[in-house]
């Protein structure tokens, strides 16, 4: 319980403290996408990427919108869990010398950040909804379809080329 910035009580506190969490969590991605960018050598994969940035910076929007709805102030709580799939990435990312290895890593990589993410949003969504706050879901509900929709997308490149590329190494 060190982590938290105050105690969580009500469905209505974890709620906020999981909006918190997942927004250092879009704040952190948006930080680490554009290496995601450069390391990338797949042109699939780097518009991908380059595209889900994009996302990302209106998600973090989004959730500035769901605070400002809920009556609380968009504020960020240390998030341990993505600060260690983004730690990870990092690691093998550095490791691998082979471009297509290296494309099918970076693939991995943002897939578990997806997971995580399609996660968060989808217990906030339901959530939200539980508490009554059917505005905050749909917004929150606009997130997720996107994270599905890039999860999705991560699955097709790597399924479709990066992983037989990779096995020719």
């Amino acid at each position: 319980m060190g982590l938290l910035s105050k105690p969580i009580k009500t469905l209505d506190d974890l709620f906020v403290h999981t909006l918190q969490d997942i927004y250092y969590a879009e704040q952190q991605i948006t930080k680490a996408l554009p290496k995601m960018i450069s390391k990338a050598t797949d042109p699939m994969l780097k518009q991908g990427f380059e595209m889900h940035l994009e996302e990302t910076k209106n998600q973090v929007k989004r959730l500035e919108q769901v605070f400002q709805m809920h009556g609380q102030p968009a504020k960020a709580v240390t998030c341990p869990a993505i600060d260690g799939i983004l730690e990870e990435a990092n690691d093998i990312l550095g490791d691998v010398k082979d471009n297509d290895v290296i494309d099918a890593a970076a693939a991995a990589a943002a897939q578990a950040v997806e997971h995580y993410e399609i996660a968060r949003y989808g217990t906030l969504v339901a959530w939200a909804r539980e508490l009554g706050r059917d505005d905050c879901a749909s917004v929150l509900e606009q997130t997720l379809k996107e994270e599905k929709a890039a999860d999705a997308k991560l699955t097709d490149i790597a399924e479709s080329r990066l992983n037989r590329l990779a096995t020719q190494r």
